[in-house]
């Protein structure tokens, strides 16, 4: 077998620019540089000593981050994945002889975001890119809410109440290590029949383009109607508000009419009283526009890795389905300026 040389090297990274995929794509039309001064916010907390090596530069981690969220690993894996292939490394920009930044300086990197509140801040200025570049929220928007698991908890029946009275149990106290595998913050709750433990990722989408403009993250108790408050958009160019049955009540109804808001909400049967043949129509007609919603989150388990998360309690799980609700967003944004430039 030849060794392998420089001009191979270069063969194979222009193969995959030909094939022009999803990593090649997001290179060329995601506007990374523009993340930075957001970024470069994690190094006003001042050090306490200038010892050690240089910090990676701010958009290199940002750009692992979103990497890791488009395929759903961890951190050790994201450390292999990005050493071990090819388009992983072009889209990062490294060379063979560069150093992958390891999985502990990843998740000093998204630890340094969540402390400073920057995720937050990273995703409201996408959407501000977004809508400089045409994208301004149209057509009404959408709400829905998808369960998130993260792993079981084996806990008693006793442990469990103590949890949903906000209490943690002596025994965990006492063993901190224990606690520390604990999810304290996760609930459980049934859907259909089956039960689930985790937590839920409410998001608010605009009708036109199909972004996500809104998002909320609770536990998987949270009854989806208690969030819908926080997921509507002002800004929206439309008034029209779709979602599900499960959103539906007078008390709703009457504050989106008071808001301005028209309301799209699919109407709801009760015991002994069904829906009648207009209803059931007019929640048919409703579908065709709030089944776009469910388009967001069959990406996430088509197209990203599903929705699992491996980290423990809110505030970190939180920073996750931040990362992941930005990072659709950029692939439907690139999807988006594809199709424009097809």
């Amino acid at each position: 077998m030849s060794q392998a040389g420089f001009w191979d090297w270069e063969e194979r990274q222009a193969k995959l620019r030909q094939k022009k995929d999803l990593l090649v794509r997001l290179n060329q039309i995601v506007p990374w540089e523009d993340f930075r001064p957001t970024l470069e916010k994690i190094h006003d907390k001042p050090r306490k000593s200038n010892a050690g090596r240089k910090a990676i530069d701010v958009v290199v981690m940002f750009k692992l981050l979103i990497l890791q969220q488009l395929y759903n690993i961890s951190d050790e894996e994201l450390e292999y994945q990005v050493s071990d292939r090819l388009s992983f490394m072009q889209f990062m920009g490294f060379s063979l002889s560069d150093e992958v930044p390891d999985a502990t300086t990843v998740w000093l990197f998204r630890k340094q975001l969540i402390e400073q509140g920057l995720i937050e801040a990273l995703f409201e200025q996408f959407d501000g890119y977004l809508i400089k570049q045409g994208y301004a929220a149209k057509g009404g928007q959408i709400v829905d809410a998808t369960l998130i698991p993260v792993p079981k908890q084996h806990n008693s029946n006793s442990e469990n109440q103590q949890l949903k009275q906000g209490e943690i149990p002596q025994d965990w106290q006492d063993k901190p290590h224990q606690l520390a595998q604990k999810d304290t913050d996760a609930r459980w709750t049934k859907k259909r029949g089956v039960c689930h433990f985790g937590y839920k990722n409410h998001v608010s989408i605009d009708a036109e383009y199909g972004l996500i403009r809104q998002y909320q993250v609770t536990d998987a108790a949270v009854h989806d109607s208690q969030v819908l408050g926080h997921l509507l958009d002002d800004d929206n160019e439309a008034g029209s508000v779709w979602a599900d049955s499960a959103y539906r009540s007078e008390a709703i109804e009457q504050v989106l009419a008071l808001m301005g808001f028209d309301s799209q909400i699919h109407e709801r049967s009760y015991r002994n009283r069904p829906l009648s043949e207009e209803q059931q129509h007019s929640n048919r007609t409703k579908s065709k526009t709030r089944s776009k919603v469910e388009h967001v989150f069959g990406a996430w388990i088509m197209q990203m890795g599903g929705k699992l998360v491996r980290v423990i309690g809110m505030v970190r799980v939180k920073a996750s389905l931040g990362l992941k609700n930005l990072t659709y967003n950029l692939m439907r944004y690139t999807f988006l300026q594809t199709q424009v430039a097809d």
